[in-house]
């Protein structure tokens, strides 16, 4: 594979810029023998070029600092760095008044959280005044005064707090990780002001906290994201101090981050991403390490320590296979984004930059690009491809706009934006089941959904850091949905601060208080249940869980039928004795500030003022202008509800804002009851669907037919699409099919006279399944491996091994009907 950057091509980077001034010594620095380098002028020379590398890397290049929206962001950033500079006032215990790092009490309880957050916000605002003083059109640009403001910045930090002989406290992540990043990115940017004692002295303080040992183990905070992030340390240590054991050490330690894994952080062979061993991270920790990857790879690239490790090729990979399912017109969905999604509007960011699912998209998009840099010519072309036509349907937040977007990252958007040699791709359909992270994504043309559940292996939800406080219900079947054109703002705009978090769309749950953070930090809490998971085709899928509460009795069985224009959501065996009213919310639409969408039901218009609520009896169909509709097969009683909602941003994480917001909801929910016995639902989503389609379908009788909906099974058929899914909660029979045990199975029959038989263990538990379809088949033309025997004739009956090790993959057959 070639790179951008030859070995001539890349000493020569170094030579001629202002950063080219020799190298700094340092204690225990190693020769660069190791490396196969031995001129002492060429080891200058290749570490001169690593520091311009970075340099480039963190500050962008290929953009005109006086086109937009270069110049007004380089304008901004002026602006910040002046507000910042002229707060800063060095004292016992702070750089800035408003950010005090020392502890009365140092430990690691929340408080020291804070304190240790603000230092390494201290040098986070240092990192800003370092790139406001190197790049053009900040006002700032070369102001010796900036400089000496910084330097003494650096100064007192280490003196009072990040050095060889401080304890750390709270936060590890502050220490090993935030602060050292930014001292050493500050270092890069100010080398040519720095003499080589003070690079010493901040060399030295970040061996003490992230020595060699960090990475000696795969394991605890080092892993996935968390390791890239330590090796990004060690490295830019190893650049900035001529140190070739450390970037030969970072380069090796990334190591481990590449192999699939089978259980706890990082990459999975179905696309599942973990961090903190039970969390779906793909949108958050996820876009941290491709982020880092990719600006190590592009660092290394050409050097004598370039990444060569086969195993890259797996996050390369992963570009189309982890992150593509969950990046939807430019947003990243929130489903994989953990305790992220509550850090909207930020008490202590000046800038106001309300943070949502398209700004955590957006640096996704601008990872890709990169890492395409070291990728083959065919993935980087497609990439490219699929990130112009990411940034050309974000209308709802166009990435140029972001106002959280790194320079850097612009100019590798703005890149791909100009190159008239990139055709757009648009939005890939298809279904993906990620079994090992109970996640599954279902995209069709117009819209695309996402569905979030808990198991034994995947936590409820994640809280930690004081932040994602109301999270509770977001592993009870959240089902997530956006239209190519519409809806895109649904979960951006204020809606986690102001949704009703007892009333999140798609779940059942019970009305019983939770605490702030109920079920513990970091994932702590785990549902009790195998039965999570689902079979897929590629289009289409039946998915199920087993739903247990979170601190609450409640049971139930959730069935999800992915098909080509719709979702057919069933529950069933639902029951509880918390004392408390158990719902089902078949939806909780985020209308804004305004809230004027018309809501008709079976063919009547209901008010759109606020408040309103109704029991809707007997209900066939309901449609919500703007978003879709909505059809209960059979009729079925729902409440709606028009809400006036106030929140805010400090009541679901401890560091929001304070302001109060208010967002106008519609909201469709079964009520259960107090302590229900043996309660079920029954609905379809039609995305995107105007009214007459949703009246259509609900007046086509014949369109589906719910096979079964007990405690026991569920399952639905669709003749017109040849269409049948079944959940098998226990072993039995639901219309033609009959399994042995629990399992999950999915038929479609095709045109041609072929059909395609899906089955999975979701249990993964089963030594042995039969199953039965009672349905004339002339041959099986392929299957899985799993299947140790296949009878045909007026019925199919296939015999599958053992499925405990399959991770609850789907299994297919294919058959020609007789």
């Amino acid at each position: 594979m070639t790179t951008r950057w030859s070995r001539r091509g890349f000493l020569a980077a170094g030579s001629g810029t202002a950063l080219a001034l020799g190298v700094h010594t340092t204690a225990g620095a190693s020769p660069l023998t190791s490396a196969g380098i031995t001129d002492t002028a060429e080891a200058a020379d290749e570490f001169a070029a690593l520091r311009a590398k970075w340099r480039t890397l963190i500050l962008g290049d290929g953009f005109s600092p006086t086109a937009e929206p270069f110049r007004t962001r380089l304008a901004d950033l002026g602006t910040t760095a002046s507000s910042w500079r002229s707060t800063m006032a060095p004292a016992a215990g702070s750089l800035w008044p408003d950010l005090v790092y020392a502890d009365p009490e140092p430990d690691t309880d929340q408080e020291s959280y804070g304190y240790s957050g603000n230092m390494n916000t201290s040098y986070s605002r240092l990192n800003t005044l370092a790139q406001a003083y190197c790049l053009p059109g900040t006002g700032l640009t070369g102001d010796t005064g900036l400089r000496d403001d910084i330097l003494t910045g650096l100064d007192h930090l280490h003196s009072e707090v990040y050095n060889a002989d401080q304890t750390r406290y709270g936060n590890w992540y502050s220490w090993q990780i935030g602060a050292p990043q930014a001292l050493l990115d500050v270092c890069v940017l100010m080398y040519d002001a720095l003499p080589a004692a003070r690079i010493a002295d901040y060399l030295a303080a970040v061996d003490h906290f992230v020595p060699d040992s960090a990475v000696a183990a795969y394991s605890g905070t080092s892993t996935g994201a968390n390791r890239v992030d330590l090796c990004r340390v060690l490295a830019l240590r190893g650049v900035v101090g001529a140190n070739s054991a450390k970037v030969a050490l970072a380069r090796d330690a990334l190591t481990p981050v590449f192999p699939y894994v089978t259980t706890g952080d990082g990459l999975y062979t179905d696309g599942s991403f973990i961090q903190h061993t039970t969390v779906p991270y793909t949108g958050s920790y996820g876009s941290v390490m491709l982020g880092g990857l990719g600006m190590l790879f592009a660092l290394l690239a050409g050097s004598a320590w370039e990444v060569t490790d086969a195993g890259r090729q797996i996050v390369f990979d992963a570009v189309e296979k982890a992150w593509a399912p969950f990046l939807y017109n430019g947003l990243v969905m929130d489903g994989v984004s953990g305790r992220a999604v509550s850090r909207g509007l930020s008490a202590s960011d000046a800038r106001h930059i309300q943070q949502d699912d398209h700004l955590r998209g957006h640096p996704v998009l601008a990872s890709i690009v990169l890492l395409g840099q070291g990728a083959s010519s065919t993935e980087n072309a497609r990439w490219r491809g699929l990130v112009k036509g990411w940034m050309q349907r974000d209308y709802y937040s166009p990435p140029m706009d972001d106002p959280a977007l790194s320079l850097t990252s612009l100019a590798r958007l703005k890149g791909v934006l100009d190159d008239t040699t990139v055709s757009p791709i648009a939005e890939p359909t298809g279904h993906r089941l990620f079994t090992s992270m109970s996640r599954a994504t279902h995209r069709r043309p117009g819209w695309a959904a996402s569905i979030s559940m808990a198991d034994r292996r995947i936590t409820y939800y994640e809280t930690g850091n004081g932040e994602n406080l109301h999270g509770w219900h977001t592993g009870s079947g959240m089902l997530y949905w956006w239209g190519d054109t519409f809806c895109n703002g649904q979960y951006s705009d204020a809606f986690w601060p102001t949704v009703d978090p007892y009333r999140l769309p798609g779940t059942t749950a019970s009305r019983k208080v939770l605490a702030d953070a109920a079920g513990g930090d970091w994932g702590a809490s785990l549902p009790d249940v195998n039965w999570v998971g689902g079979a897929t085709d590629g289009q289409r899928a039946a998915i199920g869980q087993y739903l247990k509460g979170l601190q609450s009795s409640l049971l139930a069985k959730k069935s999800w039928f992915c098909l080509d224009d719709a979702i057919v959501c069933l529950g069933a065996g639902i029951r509880c004795s918390d004392g408390a009213a158990v719902e089902s919310t078949v939806d909780n639409r985020n209308l804004g500030p305004t809230g004027g969408a018309a809501l008709t039901v079976d063919g009547t218009a209901k008010p759109t003022a606020y408040p309103w609520s109704q029991t809707l009896t007997a209900t066939r169909w309901a449609h919500l202008a703007g978003h879709g509709g909505y059809v209960f097969p059979g009729g079925a009683t729902v409440k709606a509800l028009r809400d006036s909602r106030d929140g805010t941003w400090s009541a679901v994480n401890k560091g929001g804002a304070t302001t109060v917001l208010n967002r106008k909801y519609l909201t469709l929910y079964v009520d259960h009851g107090t302590d229900p016995a043996d309660a079920t639902y029954a609905y379809v989503l039609m995305p995107g669907a105007s009214a007459a389609a949703t009246q259509a379908r609900a007046d086509a009788a014949g369109w589906l037919t719910v096979l079964a909906n007990t405690d026991d099974q569920q399952g639905v058929s669709v003749p017109t699409l040849g269409f049948t899914g079944v959940n098998f909660w226990f072993g039995g029979t639901v219309g033609a099919l009959t399994a042995s045990d629990p399992c999950c199975v999915m038929i479609s029959e095709k045109g041609d006279g072929s059909a395609v038989i899906c089955v999975s263990d979701p249990m993964r538990m089963r030594t042995g399944l039969t199953l039965t379809w009672n349905r004339a088949v002339a041959s099986v033309t392929s299957k899985a491996s799993s299947v140790t025997s296949a009878t045909t004739g007026s019925s199919l009956t296939l015999t599958f091994g053992d499925l405990r090790t399959l991770a609850g993959v789907t299994q297919k057959v294919t058959v020609r009907l007789g």
